[in-house]
Formats: structure tokens, sequence, C-alpha cells
């Protein structure tokens, strides 16, 4: 199970540094295996800004977080987010704490907390517009439901669609995950 694949077909918008963070779950066999790879794509893509962490590794499915630190530590400090998350139980707004809070909530949910959102660069209007209509009512979809916004939205999910045909034709091209990543 090579995550090169994984990486180009959902991180492309990070690893472009278009979004603070991507999400995807992968099956596995070995956690060991898994472990390792994730840690070899992580020290691979570090000293470009971009970090993997596995968030959940449960019956043989891993949930795996490509996230630009930097990114995501303003994203944690917007406007109304703090607050936010401060009811959801999260004490420290460092990324590797909230993203270990996150991790734990993960674990021992069966599903995913709607904060989750707030992680993958998701307005905090549309986390909040989710929750408030429990999913339904939405303006338009894309990335995710879309509540606040629709215009610029829709455009933002267009180029994040155009950034992973980019990245896979050029992948498929011969360029490597680590020439295809901007460097923060």
């Amino acid at each position: 199970m090579p995550l090169d694949r994984y990486l180009i077909d959902h991180c492309s918008p990070t690893l472009a540094n278009l979004k603070t963070a991507n999400l995807f779950s992968c099956r596995y066999s070995s956690q060991e295996q898994l472990a390792a790879q994730v840690l070899g794509w992580h020290r691979a893509l570090e000293p470009k800004g971009v970090c993997l962490r596995l968030l959940r590794a449960k019956n043989g499915c891993a949930l795996i977080y490509v996230y630009r630190p930097q990114r995501l530590a303003c994203d944690l400090c917007k406007p109304g987010v703090p607050e936010f998350l401060a009811r959801e139980g999260y004490t420290n707004l460092s990324p590797d704490a909230a993203l270990e809070h996150l991790s734990q909530r993960l674990c021992t949910q069966d599903a995913f907390p709607h904060e989750i959102g707030l992680f993958l660069s998701y307005p905090l209007g549309d986390v909040q517009g989710f929750i408030d209509n429990g999913g339904a009512h939405y303006k338009c979809s894309g990335c995710w439901k879309v509540y606040c916004n629709e215009c610029e939205t829709a455009k933002l999910f267009a180029k994040y669609q155009k950034c992973r045909g980019v990245y896979w034709r050029l992948f498929s091209g011969g360029r490597s995950i680590l020439q295809l990543t901007v460097a923060a």
C-alpha cells in the first residue's frame, strides 16, 4: 500500500500550499509497515513544511492527516475558533496538542467529531452550519457542505479540483511528490 498515490489523490492542495491540510483513509495489513511509511513520508516532506500524522488506526483502516503546521497554527487562532474548540475540550491550541486531542476523540468516538473541519481549512461558519442543520439545508457541497459564502467557496473547490488534476498529470509524467511539494 504505497502512500504516494493517496498523497497525490487526496492531498494535492496541501502539497501545493493552497490548503492547510487534507485527510485520507487507507487500508493496511501491517500497522508497523504503515507507521514506517507515514514516518518516512513525514521525514521527507517536513523540510518543505508538510507533516504527516497517523490520527487513527483501527480494524485495518488508517486515518492519515497531511498538514502544514504553520498554517494550522494560524487557522486555530481565527476569530471564534478558540472558543468553539474550548467547548469541545481543547485546552491547548498548539498544533501538536490540538492534534493529539483530535486523535483521542477520533479513537474514542464512532462518528467524526465535527470540529475536524476546522483542522481541514473549513470555515467556522460552515462547521457551525453543519452542526446546526444536522448536515442538511446546505447551499452547495464539494470538499465540504457549504452554509456561508457559497460563490467564494465554489471557486475554491474548483481551484482544489484543478490542482488535483494538474498534480496527477505531472505525477503520472514522472514528477516526484518531493518535486511537486511547494516549500513553505
